[in-house]
């Protein structure tokens, strides 16, 4: 299997760990585990980063894909897509300022940032695996 055609399913997965990081670091921060917290949010962000990676190489190696069909799939396809890029280009400077204020011990502004951050970012990663589910699973095995 090559390189272009693995990174889909890899990048996916990335995602599907960033959405799960992103919870349980947000579970632990409600339980006032702060270390725990710490840890768990900085590693959705390196499997965030590790995602861009991956999905800035797709797209180099490959180009854009089209969703492979029409009617109500298709329509369910493009609306997820559409409002998670929208989302999507939120997510990093949004993510990137959060990250600032928490590791300049700004942790007011942290939190206040973070109310916002949390629910884009966690909404992008999911997104990114349904929108994956569809395009690679769903929407071959219809036609």
């Amino acid at each position: 299997m090559t390189l272009a055609a693995l990174l889909p399913s890899v990048n996916a997965a990335l995602n599907a760990t960033s959405a799960t990081l992103l919870f349980l670091g947000w579970r632990a921060i409600r339980a006032g585990r702060r270390d725990l917290h710490r840890a768990l949010m900085l590693g959705a962000c390196s499997s965030s980063v590790l995602f861009l990676v991956g999905y800035f190489t797709r797209i180099a190696l490959t180009g854009t894909h089209r969703f492979p069909g029409g009617g109500p799939l298709r329509a369910v396809y493009l609306a997820v897509l559409v409002s998670h890029t929208i989302l999507a280009t939120l997510t990093l400077p949004l993510a990137l300022r959060t990250l600032q204020l928490s590791l300049g011990s700004r942790f007011e502004e942290h939190r206040r940032v973070a109310r916002f951050t949390f629910p884009v970012w966690i909404y992008v990663s999911l997104t990114g695996v349904a929108v994956y589910v569809m395009l690679y699973w769903i929407a071959p095995s219809v036609q």
